[in-house]
């Protein structure tokens, strides 16, 4: 396993069940880990082994803000931002698609994404192995009236996600002036849909076909910090199904 020992990563949106495997996994490779959350509860609840836990409303840019400086104070500049906030809203065709379900999803997908990655941008690329993540739907190469926002705001945080790669780029590499190995990547994982051996065994009658076990995040973002940069950074990686 990589060891990750001396890197401090913040998961966004930690308190889901792929939030905690990132986690676990994070955790085992020596990584200290820190996660934010909306709910100080329930992140006391299901993440009582990370090294630190932030409850933050991530959609408040003066708040995210805020939290850089106190993560700063405590742990010092991260090396890895993992943006799992997210959820869904679903509704009948094109005329389903409300309103308020709109900028739910555009506020949890976009705004959280946007805050996050602007106000952490200089720790990732001081870092001597920057990285941020998010997880996007396979649901953007086929869309449908019936998730219309859904994939919408989805690609949204692709499109970000590329900018932010772009940003890397020109900060390290790309630089005109004065050049250097790519250090830090912004990637996207896409999946179906996440699925965990609790629901399974809970839901049996629920069809998982296609989706993804959240012990391959776990996997994947271990990958993530050890593969090389210039190769990871702007990519869209289709993680494993079961």
């Amino acid at each position: 396993m990589a060891d990750l020992t001396d890197l401090r990563v913040l998961i966004a949106g930690a308190t889901s069940a792929s939030g905690v495997a990132a986690a676990h996994a994070l955790c085992a490779a020596g990584a200290t880990v820190l996660a934010a959350g909306s709910n100080a509860g329930r992140l006391a609840e299901r993440l009582p082994f990370v090294h630190g836990r932030y409850e933050v409303d991530l959609a408040n840019h003066a708040a995210v803000t805020e939290l850089r400086q106190l993560i700063d104070v405590e742990r010092g500049p991260i090396d890895g931002l993992l943006h799992l906030v997210g959820g869904w809203r679903g509704g009948k065709g094109l005329a389903g698609q409300g309103d308020d379900d709109y900028e739910f999803l555009h506020t949890q997908v976009v705004t959280t994404l946007r805050n996050t990655t602007r106000v952490f941008r200089d720790d990732l690329v001081a870092s001597r192995c920057g990285r941020a993540a998010i997880v996007s739907a396979t649901a953007v190469d086929a869309p449908s009236g019936s998730n219309a926002n859904y994939t919408t705001a989805k690609a949204g945080a692709e499109a970000w996600m590329r900018s932010v790669a772009a940003e890397l780029r020109t900060a390290q590499s790309g630089n005109k002036e004065h050049p250097v190995p790519q250090r830090a990547a912004a990637a996207v994982w896409v999946v179906k849909a996440f699925t965990d051996a609790a629901t399974r065994a809970a839901h049996p009658e629920r069809g998982t076909a296609g989706f993804t076990d959240v012990a391959t995040l776990g996997a994947a973002a271990i990958e993530l910090f050890s593969g090389d940069a210039d190769a990871l950074n702007g990519a869209r990686i289709h993680l494993p199904t079961r």
